[in-house]
């Protein structure tokens, strides 16, 4: 398996010429993007980065990060992805939990990216260019190979249990994930065209987003901030034949006003990084014309385990089957498999499981059944699910976001599917709160559609006429907005009842 710098050194060798990204007008071809990122290398090493060392990067997604990021790994480091919405005191433990020595920071966060580095004791590379070109004499490119098990990239999970921990990809973990999205999963090649506008800084948008289309000598064309009528434009305008994003995103683009612009190029979507509500992933394909196919992952797992593979059925709510070369089973609290059709945790077991969280063997102990390294124990994904007859899972929800409601257990994903069946409803988040005596009640925030008027009342009704009556939420509150992640994904920890429920 060839480490991920040497996979952009194919691709310039067999592509030269070819615009690997691109941001509106401006793009770099993969001759360009090799050189870019070879003189990056340089530029670590001018600042003391020997093979090995950590090398945080936090930018949106322009030009620059591609050539940071496979600077870095020329440059034999370890790549740390940020956040470029991070503040100070989160700059300065990301830093100061990896050792990173050097952080390039968006020239937007400099005063933050200033203040914690300080604290961590980084240096920080202000990049103000999104095209991140470091010419000179001085930077003449160089390039350092690094084997399959040592440590590409240090990808800090969400931290929703504590401070957030750092899952160590390997470069065998992304490569191998990339080939396998873009041979097996996307089917791409070098003319397709990859909308990105999933965070580089994310393990979506970095391995299926950005290594995949390198793999496959596609071109990636870029979006910093997610905008449904921008990213719509950029379809038409660039052509673009595979779309990645989540839930929210295609909710978005299908409720945009106004004419939708030509999209007859899609030939792929792709979704992932929290269920797809069925009503969305249906309403979507009607009005684009292109199909959905849902997979499932996580940070430690590179992050791609299971798909609704192109050449096999694809069940609508179903994250598919594992990939090739990675297991999946469905436990209960004792480790035992249960049948086809009850809910258990998913674990995974593959090429694509971290070497474990940077500096953290007791978190790694806890994650791994039995402890074991990446490929070697079962990694305990802390998600709900089942499995059908056919081997197929169906993501229940997270394990910490069950509701139980007087003895009985309650999942959000379920009511929230039934909500989203509501002519009105855009987005919903439907949560646990605190009851006396039932111990939980449910609840539910919801977003209305533009021009909708459904009450509280309204929707409450809707609900108890499809579920049981322990499961409908007493409590609905209309919200302007739901808080989401950085992909856009819907955070039920962060939704807030208001002081009257």
């Amino acid at each position: 398996m060839a480490s991920l710098i040497s996979v952009l050194e194919q691709a310039a060798d067999d592509h030269a010429d070819r615009p690997a990204v691109r941001m509106d007008e401006e793009a770099l071809t993969y001759a360009g993007l090799w050189e870019a990122a070879g003189r990056a290398a340089a530029r670590l090493a001018s600042y003391g980065v020997s093979p090995g060392d950590r090398v945080g990067v936090m930018l949106p997604n322009v030009p620059a990060f591609p050539v940071a990021f496979y600077g870095a790994l020329a440059a034999g480091a370890i790549v740390v992805p940020m956040n470029p919405l991070l503040k100070s005191r989160e700059i300065a433990y990301y830093l100061g939990d990896s050792g990173a020595k050097v952080l390039f920071a968006w020239h937007a966060a400099a005063g933050e990216a200033a203040k914690g580095a300080a604290e961590a004791g980084a240096q920080v590379i202000d990049v103000a260019d999104p095209m991140l070109a470091l010419a000179g004499p001085d930077l003449a490119p160089v390039t350092v190979e690094r084997a399959d098990g040592d440590d590409a990239v240090i990808l800090y999970t969400s931290g929703t249990t504590g401070r957030p921990k750092g899952a160590e990809l390997t470069h065998a973990n992304l490569a191998r994930n990339a080939e396998l999205t873009a041979t097996t999963l996307l089917q791409s090649g070098e003319h397709d065209v990859v909308m990105g506008c999933l965070p580089l800084f994310h393990v979506f948008g970095l391995t299926c987003g950005l290594n995949a289309t390198v793999k496959a000598g596609g071109m990636l064309t870029l979006l910093p901030r997610f905008d449904p009528g921008k990213a719509l434009e950029i379809i038409e305008r660039d052509r673009v034949t595979i779309f990645e994003g989540v839930p929210t995103m295609y909710a978005a683009m299908l409720h945009q006003a106004g004419q939708r612009p030509d999209v007859s190029s899609l030939r792929l979507c792709v979704s992932g990084g929290a269920a797809m509500p069925v009503e969305v992933l249906r309403g979507f394909e009607e009005a684009f014309g292109c199909i959905i196919l849902e997979g499932y992952g996580l940070s430690e797992t590179s992050p791609v385990a299971s798909f609704n593979h192109p050449d096999k059925v694809r069940k609508p709510g179903s994250i598919g089957t594992p990939i090739e070369g990675v297991e999946m089973r469905v436990i209960d609290p004792d480790g035992a498999d249960v049948p086809a059709g009850e809910v258990g945790e998913i674990v995974i077991r593959g090429h694509n499981v971290m070497k474990g969280y940077w500096g953290n063997p007791e978190a790694t102990a806890e994650a791994m059944m039995g402890g074991g390294e990446a490929g070697g124990g079962w990694f305990r994904t802390g998600d709900l699910a089942r499995v059908d007859e056919d081997g197929y899972y169906y993501i229940v929800d997270r394990k910490k976001d069950m509701i139980i409601r007087g003895g009985y257990n309650v999942y959000p994903r379920e009511i929230e599917e039934v909500l989203y069946e509501h002519p009105g409803v855009a987005e919903v988040a439907v949560i646990g709160i605190p009851h006396d005596e039932l111990g939980e009640e449910v609840a539910a925030a919801v977003k209305l559609k533009p021009g909708a008027t459904a009450t509280p009342a309204d929707l409450r009704a809707f609900t108890r006429e499809r579920v049981a009556a322990y499961k409908y939420p007493r409590h609905i509150w209309i919200v302007a907005d739901l808080p989401k992640g950085p992909t856009g994904k819907i955070l039920r920890r962060e939704v807030q009842p208001p002081q009257d429920q």
